[in-house]
């Protein structure tokens, strides 16, 4: 018979490990808190320093994207300002955004920007990863208690598979989530070939303010769809979103 108190122990040891993590998202939401209202009593400086150090980290939110575009556009910079537009928009598409970007790219077409209802729901899964593993990670403390206070009156191990299926879900959740791979196009002119080599066919010449899906990196090129076709560009002239 298995010592329920070390099994019980080795998954709270497990739980702690896990919860870490929540405790570290809430402490960034203070932060953006702070941020925000630096930034209505515009002092954009030190706002745009939280909000800088926070979207390093992948922690942000539609409103905060809006704020450091607003930043960035004050003080010149329309490249940094498209980049946060554009992620702004994979988590709040609207028309707006489309306009606003074409406005600081100096762009009448863009292309890109249209995303599947699947791809918005991975978007959403990754972007909110962080309360989705703390969700679950709750669950599972919900189950080794359980399975604690059961485990003095029975022996089966089938009450442990609960708290096994979450173990699992929690990790592929935390290690595995993330949404599509797409990239901005900032500089100009930026060429998109047929072959990831200087000799590839030209498949477009464009200017910055597009998105690409990269689907692999080959040296300094990225295998790019583009069109609904595949073709290469050079990571360079490509920044991750």
């Amino acid at each position: 018979m298995p010592n329920l108190k070390s099994i019980f122990l080795a998954k709270l040891l497990i739980f702690f490990v896990l919860i870490l993590q929540s405790f570290n998202c809430q402490a960034d939401v203070a932060n953006l808190a702070i941020a925000d209202s630096l930034f209505n009593q515009r002092s954009y400086k030190e706002a745009m320093e939280i909000y800088r150090s926070n979207y390093q980290q992948g922690i942000y939110s539609s409103s905060m994207l809006l704020k450091m575009a607003f930043i960035e556009e004050g003080i010149g910079d329309n490249e940094q300002a498209t980049i946060y537009l554009s992620k702004y928009y994979d988590l709040s598409p609207n028309p707006q955004a489309i306009t606003k970007i074409k406005s600081l790219t100096g762009q009448d077409v863009l292309v890109g920007y249209e995303v599947s209802d699947a791809q918005r729901f991975l978007i959403f899964l990754a972007e909110y990863k962080e309360y989705i593993v703390g969700a679950l990670t709750f669950f599972l403390l919900v189950s080794m208690i359980s399975n604690w206070w059961t485990g003095r009156k029975i022996d089966k191990r089938e009450s442990y598979w609960p708290t096994v299926f979450l173990i699992i879900v929690i990790f592929v959740a935390n290690n595995f989530l993330e949404g599509p791979r797409t990239g901005l196009i900032t500089s100009s002119p930026t060429f998109i070939v047929s072959k990831p080599t200087a000799g590839g066919e030209l498949v477009e010449q464009v200017e910055p303010g597009h998105r690409v899906r990269i689907k692999s990196t080959k040296d300094n090129w990225y295998e790019i769809e583009w069109k609904e076709k595949l073709a290469y560009i050079k990571k360079e002239n490509v920044t991750r979103l």
